[in-house]
């Protein structure tokens, strides 16, 4: 296989938590990503699903450096991203783009689309004048089907499913490798977000693009993606194929997500198994010890999940889960069992900024 796009090793992001009136004094840490590694080949779609406040937003904030990571490297096209400063790491900005998850307010409300999409061109040295940056510009509306005329309107002229094509266009407007998409299709509605996941794919197609795309629906996930990521209270839990990881989750977690989406079919909905997780999620100022998910894993054993944190390892071929008991679970030698709740005191609940 050649040479990832993206190897992203051992990153960690944590927000300082501060107290005190006069000096503010570091008396913990919300671990919103602790020890997270992937690789994102060329051309791939690589998906990133978890529940909110697990760390995927600020994972991927973290891998372009608009937060930055406490620990760890981002490797993107052989270089360290980590040890670049200035012109440098602006000019590497090119090639890395994000769509986010609001398109109304990552949208300057001040600005028509026309001036969006030139400030990035021009910041880049990428403006060739009026006649070809016009030229251009239409274009790229073409490419996320909007009419010529929106160069000339507003954000909030826009409906959210156009402001989120305006978004996209910002994006491709530097002629970027890599795009990173903050729950591009959450805020729509489901006819919507078809449009804008089969025009992703298009784009994708059309321009030689990589994604990473941070989502919340699994069945929009799996759609778009070629390998998908399972994140759980800042770590990375299982990651697979996503033919693969749909049709044999082996994390109890993956398991318990999978188990929540609806099927089609009535029959089948109606006979098929839920995993109902009971417990609070714990705070991430406050991980547990061991693995972080047996505080609420029906297939928990007392002798190591309580200690000892799991590693992502390969079980089968590309398929990396981090749990101790995977293959003992696969092949039915654990049974699951009744989980008692674990209470999550109140002031323990720290929650950082965007730490979703």
């Amino acid at each position: 296989m050649s040479e990832p796009l993206v190897s992203v090793e051992d990153v960690k992001v944590h927000f300082p938590i501060k107290r005190g009136v006069v000096l503010d004094r570091t008396i913990g840490y919300v671990y919103a990503v602790d020890g997270v590694s992937l690789t994102i080949q060329r051309g791939e779609t690589y998906g990133l699903v978890g529940e909110s406040g697990c760390g995927k937003s600020t994972l991927g904030r973290g891998m372009l450096r608009l937060v930055e990571p406490t620990g760890g490297r981002v490797v993107f096209d052989g270089t360290d991203l980590s040890a670049l400063r200035g012109e440098n790491l602006r000019r590497m900005r090119r090639r890395m783009q994000m769509v986010f998850q609001d398109p109304l307010s990552s949208l300057d409300p001040r600005q028509s689309v026309e001036s969006i999409l030139v400030e990035g061109m021009r910041a880049h040295e990428l403006d060739k004048g009026r006649e070809e940056t016009g030229k251009q510009l239409r274009e790229l509306l073409s490419a996320v089907g909007l009419p010529s005329t929106a160069l000339r309107k507003y954000p909030h002229e826009f409906s959210g499913g156009q402001r989120q094509r305006i978004g996209i266009a910002r994006a491709l407007a530097v002629k970027p490798d890599l795009i990173i998409a903050d729950e591009p299709v959450s805020a729509l509605d489901v006819s919507v977000q078809a449009q804008v996941v089969n025009l992703l794919e298009d784009l994708q197609e059309q321009f030689g693009l990589t994604y990473l795309v941070i989502a919340h629906d699994l069945a929009v996930v799996r759609h778009i993606s070629d390998r998908v990521g399972v994140m759980y209270l800042g770590g990375l839990v299982e990651e697979a194929g996503s033919d693969e990881l749909y049709a044999e989750p082996l994390h109890p977690y993956t398991k318990a997500l999978l188990s929540a989406v609806p099927v089609p079919d009535p029959l089948v909905e109606d006979r098929r198994e839920r995993i109902l997780l009971t417990g609070d999620l714990p705070s991430p100022a406050a991980p547990p010890t061991g693995c972080r998910f047996h505080t609420r894993c029906p297939w928990r054993q007392a002798e190591r999940c309580d200690t000892e944190r799991p590693v992502l390892r390969e079980i089968l071929g590309g398929h990396r889960v981090a749990c101790h008991f995977a293959e003992e679970i696969r092949d039915g030698k654990i049974r699951p069992h009744e989980v008692e709740p674990v209470l999550v005191h109140p002031d323990e609940v720290l929650i950082a900024p965007d730490a979703g």
